[in-house]
Parts: structure tokens; sequence; C-alpha cells
């Protein structure tokens, strides 16, 4: 038998997901691998740390990507965003995303990932009220994620051909190329990591926008004759005239819109005018958890993969991989290789198994455990 719960009751309950404050920590990690961040000239890594507490005491805790500068990520949540959630109900995400997208149209305008520690910390404090763990709140596909490794810009062909092979030894499960940018370099490095795998292994090329159309043509065909899985971004995600013309010249699949403004409203075009074949997001550059279920759901409405991108920082991998787990259109979990310092904050790391396949937490919430020690250590300011 249902029992009755009183209006006021109702309110009662409600009054307790009402965000009452919202810190947000400015973090510089120093102790990053000396060649993952070499081809951007930084010698660390930035963050944000954001909590959101509500008034019964919930609290919901996100990284958020600032890598170009702490304090100017930092300002930009505290000045835009923070004021627009202060007193909202923390369970009322959807009716949050809507009402910042029209707020932000009229008077900020500000990079999509400063909405999405927000996010974040509302899905986490929902699946901390439900009693678990995010991807189960999400709804359950899966629970284990095959995992690839992805590259950075390294040094020479070997060291690629050397990272593949040793991708493949963990029992991982794929491997994508980051390459110089300079095509004849580039295949150098495409032919090698395929000789260094093997026929069989699942190989992808991300040149981020480094070709010409009539450069990313040639490059596609000879992926093609090297059995490469797909061709991320070989030019800027906004070419869509290119894109289009790739994606109709050729066999393998080309991968897109990991940086294109508009999130699925402007997926949605590109994938009715067949610019992309598969699409990408994740939930730190495409504003949290809400956008990439969003579009996720877009592309299998079409047939359509919704390929999870990496978030840098282990703290926003493992949601996305609550994202994976609860997606049925995603092939992989995407992991950067080397992961030196990629962890920071964190007492427990990601859990990867023998086979290759990344577990989400079992925990209510995110199930992160954060290390706020260390995560003390590298604040550089609060806001």
């Amino acid at each position: 038998m249902l029992k009755h719960v009183s209006a006021s009751a109702t309110r009662a309950v409600e009054k307790d997901f009402v965000i009452t404050d919202i810190d947000i920590r400015m973090c510089r990690n120093h102790d990053v691998d000396p060649g993952t961040l070499a081809h951007v000239r930084q010698r660390a890594l930035d963050f944000l740390v954001v909590t959101i507490t509500t008034q019964g005491g919930l609290q919901g805790h996100s990284f958020g990507f600032s890598a170009r500068g702490a304090e100017a990520g930092g300002h930009v949540a505290a000045a835009s965003i923070k004021p627009f959630f202060i007193g909202k109900d923390a369970l009322a995400r959807e009716r949050h995303w809507h009402d910042f997208r029209s707020h932000d149209r009229w008077w900020n305008l500000v990079p999509t990932y400063a909405y999405s520690p927000f996010d974040i910390c509302l899905w986490d404090i929902a699946a901390q009220a439900a009693g678990l763990p995010l991807y189960r709140l999400l709804g359950e596909y899966r629970r284990r994620v095959p995992v690839y490794g992805s590259s950075f810009v390294l040094p020479s062909v070997d060291a690629y051909a050397a990272q593949a092979a040793e991708v493949k030894s963990k029992g991982w499960h794929a491997y994508k190329i980051h390459p110089p940018g300079d095509p004849a370099r580039d295949l150098e490095i495409y032919r090698a990591c395929r000789d260094a795998v093997g026929p069989e292994f699942a190989l992808m090329a991300d040149p981020v926008a480094a070709y010409t159309y009539p450069q990313a043509l040639r490059i596609g065909r000879e992926l093609e004759r090297l059995g490469y899985l797909w061709l991320e971004e070989p030019v800027f995600d906004v070419d869509a005239h290119s894109q289009r013309k790739l994606a109709a010249a050729l066999d393998i699949p080309i991968c897109g819109t990991e940086v294109l403004a508009g999130n699925h409203y402007a997926i949605a075009n590109y994938i009715a005018n067949d610019v992309v074949d598969i699409v990408r997001s994740d939930v730190s550059w495409k504003g949290g958890v809400t956008p990439v279920l969003k579009t996720a759901h877009l592309a299998e409405s079409f047939g359509m993969q919704c390929e999870i991108h990496t978030s840098i920082y282990h703290a926003m991998e493992i949601v996305n991989l609550h994202c994976c787990s609860a997606i049925a259109n995603c092939t992989y979990f995407e992991l950067l290789v080397p992961t030196t310092g990629l962890d920071c904050g964190l007492k427990a790391g990601l859990v990867i198994d023998s086979e290759g396949f990344a577990h989400p937490p079992s925990t209510p919430g995110l199930g992160i455990e954060f290390d706020w020690d260390a995560i003390d250590r590298m604040t550089v300011g609060v806001l």
C-alpha cells in the first residue's frame, strides 16, 4: 500500500535540496609528465574544484576544466555561474540547463566548460540522495567499458610505436594517435604503429584539426589501407563543408564535434547534414552530464555512435565512465597515456581490470574519494 505524504512534508524535503553555498577552488598541479604539456608550452596543469552544498547538508563535488589558467576559469565561474545557482533547487537540473542557456545568451556567453562542474555536482547530489552510483541513476547499460589509450604528442615515430605496443600489452582494446600534425611525418607514425601492433588491433588517428581538405583526403585513404577504425577531427570542427566531403569520399568513418560550439543543438545539424559519421561529447568541454546524455540519445536516434572524449583529469574521467556505462552507443572509454599527474586530487583512482575494462565506482554519487589534503596543497585561491 502506498503511503500518503503530506504537502508540508514534501515542501520540507524540497527545502533540503536548496543550494546554500558554492565553493570554487582554483588549483595548479605541477606533478605532470614533462612530455605531456610540451606541445602546449605549459609547465603545470590547472583546474577547478567546485563544491555545491544544500540546506540539508548534501554536497556535490567536481573538478572543472581550466587548463589555461585556474584564476581565469575560477573568476568566470564565480562571477557568471555561482550567483545563478545560489538559492536554486539542486534536483532541478533540466530547468537550470535551459534557464542558464537563456541567461547566458543575454549577459555572459561564458565557455561551455565553465558550466560543467556545476552540472556534475548536481548529478552527484541527486545520486547520493537516491543512494545509487551515478551510472545506476542514469540507467545502467553495462558495468565495464573497454579502455583505449590515447597519446599525447610524442617526440618520435619510435615513441608512438613503442607506446602503441605497450597499450596492447596491457590488454587494452585500442590506441589513438595524436600526431605532430605534419602530414608526411604523421603517415610515418600511422604506419609504424600498425606495424607495432599487427593487423587486428584497433587504431585511431586524431590529428587535432591539423590538415587541409586535400591532405586529409590523402591521409584518410592511407588509413583505410592500414585498417584504422576512424579519422578524428582532420580539419577544424567548424569546417562542415570539408568534413562532409571527406565523409562522402572515404570509407573510414569521420569522427568529430569534440570542440564544436553549440552542443547537441549544433551537433543535430551535423548529423542531419551528414557532416560526420561519429559524434563526440564529454562531461568537461560540453557542459556536464546533462548535455552528454542529450547528445548520446540524439546520435542513437540516427543509428550513430557517440564516443565519449577524454576529460584529462581522472576525477572527471570517472564521471565520463559513469556516462559510458549508461550509454549503449559508445564503444570505448578514452584514457590519456601516460597518466602521470592526471589522477591528482584522488585517493583511489580508476579501476581497470586485467582484460582492459574500466569499472565505474559502485558507491552512491560519483563514488570518488577526493584527497582533500592534496587538493589543499594545489589550491592557489578560493572564490
